[in-house]
């Protein structure tokens, strides 16, 4: 697929000192329009052979362009505090928010798959880790990022000849090293291994686009012109259009789990602080635990209003050291929340590694709260489910224990604390007009959770059902489950 790229194609002085201001100033314009309409952004990925003319690109968008409107991040080998997260938490971090552009020298491709490659030659798993970009690529394009993939290419000669020229010069030395010598003497596995991998991900959502990088100035009005042309598609795509409704999801086989519970759990109060005691002093000695300090710990709170997450929630608080934890009340996204894709906040609040976060409410509001309310779109709903699965086995690859809890009581037990909460002086804060409209809306939200049970309990991330009526039962089986599951990973 490189052949074509490969031409030799020439740009005269005098064609190039034409051809430029037009295209910058169009480039300016359409910078400027989305700076004032930010319904999306832009992530321009930049990719390809040594010596090609990557960073040259990147310092001419930069040019040509207004800078202060680009975020610009080049990517090296993970290191530091990034070995304790997640590959992907590094750019999910450089995301730009909508009205933005954002360049990324090196990327997903760099880590997952070409680094990897020269450090073992091993391309087994190399399937698997392209479908999950194209998942991935495919969520940022339904959440508002138009995604211009390049890669620079060279031919074998032309790459041998531009690095010895770059090395012959002491003003240009510097950017020559062993490994560019290195990845010249395996071109050929190197050119075979990046046309499978771009033939694979060249999608409808994300297509690759490849440009020649032997002449500079074909290369940088190519830049420039499939730059131009991706904003003013994505300011078309952008334009108010209907979209077709979609069948409401049911369960597949009828299975309500959540109507099988019994609410109504005994355990009496002395009974209940016995086992507090030991179950908080468990767990307390599992967050102290050696290899703890290999896996970060996140805990998810969902479940019906008034079902006793913030009560369970400080009991597990009181079992681990405060430097230990941090607990991330999920409320309404702000403004800067808004303009990134949904599960943007969520990857910022991961812990490092040794630590817990706690949320209370979570990611889950994008097929909860956000599906019943009308918030979301349900194309944009629906297909959540798969990108929770992505994420949260993601968080279990890199090492994280996640354990999800969904609180149950049924209506006539939340009545009662919605009536004592109102009575109460000191607990009035935790009853507002919205909980008593979400009650009126009680048979939509128990399907969206039979969905979200159905669809999101995994190997990797199952739903821990609680039966909380009792609330003195529910604590105690929420630490015993978190307990059992930290035990497990460890082992």
């Amino acid at each position: 697929m490189f052949e074509a790229a490969e031409l030799g194609h020439q740009v005269s002085k005098a064609d190039y000192k034409a051809q430029t201001p037009a295209l910058r100033e169009a480039l300016l314009d359409a910078q400027y329009a989305l700076q004032n309409e930010p319904c999306f952004s832009v992530v321009i990925l930049i990719n390809g052979v040594d010596a090609a003319g990557k960073g040259e690109t990147v310092n001419l968008l930069n040019e040509w362009m207004d800078p202060r409107l680009i975020d610009t991040h080049a990517f090296g080998d993970i290191c530091g505090d990034e070995e304790q997260y997640p590959p992907m938490w590094r750019y999910w971090r450089a995301l730009p928010a909508k009205g933005r552009i954002g360049i990324l020298f090196g990327s997903w491709y760099s880590d997952a798959v070409f680094t990897q490659f020269q450090a073992d030659k091993d391309t087994a798993a190399l399937p698997a880790r392209l479908d999950e970009i194209i998942r991935f690529e495919t969520m940022l394009a339904e959440e508002g990022i138009v995604l211009l993939k390049l890669w620079f290419h060279l031919g074998k000669k032309a790459q041998k000849t531009r690095l010895t020229e770059l090395e012959k010069d002491p003003r240009t030395r510097w950017r020559v090293g062993e490994r560019d010598w290195e990845h010249c003497k395996h071109y050929d596995a190197y050119r075979q291994l990046a046309e499978t991998v771009l033939m694979r991900t060249s999608t409808g959502a994300a297509p690759w686009m490849v440009v020649e990088g032997e002449n500079e100035r074909y290369r940088n009005l190519t830049v420039g012109k499939l730059l131009l042309e991706a904003l003013q598609q994505g300011m078309a795509k952008a334009a108010p259009h209907h979209t077709p409704k979609s069948p409401l999801l049911t369960p597949r086989d009828g299975l309500r789990i959540l109507d099988r519970l019994v609410l109504n759990q005994p355990l009496s109060k002395t009974d209940y602080t016995d086992q507090l005691e030991t179950l908080q002093g468990r767990l307390n000695t599992l967050s102290r635990h050696p290899k703890l300090r290999e896996h970060g710990v996140l805990v998810v709170f969902e479940g019906n209003d008034a079902a006793g997450k913030g009560g369970t929630i400080r009991r597990v608080t009181g079992a681990l050291d405060a430097r230990q934890y941090h607990v991330h009340p999920i409320a309404a996204p702000t403004q800067e929340e808004l303009a990134q894709p949904y599960l943007w906040r969520f990857w910022r609040r991961l812990p490092r590694q040794g630590r817990f976060a706690i949320f209370d409410r979570s990611w889950y509001g994008r097929v909860l709260v956000e599906r019943v309310e009308g918030f979301a779109a349900e194309p944009d709903w629906m297909r959540a489910y798969a990108e929770i699965n992505d994420f949260e086995q993601q968080l279990h690859d890199a090492g994280y224990i996640v354990v999800k809890f969904w609180l149950a009581i049924d209506a006539d037990e939340q009545l009662k604390r919605f009536q004592a909460r109102e009575e109460t002086g000191f607990k009035r804060f935790k009853i507002t007009d919205d909980d008593w409209r979400n009650r009126e809306k009680w048979p939509a939200y128990r399907e969206a959770v039979h969905d979200m049970v159905e669809r999101t309990s995994t190997p990797a991330a199952p739903w821990l059902l609680i039966e909380a009526n009792n609330k003195y039962y529910a604590r105690i089986k929420v630490l015993r489950c978190l307990c059992e599951a930290i035990e497990a990973r460890l082992r």
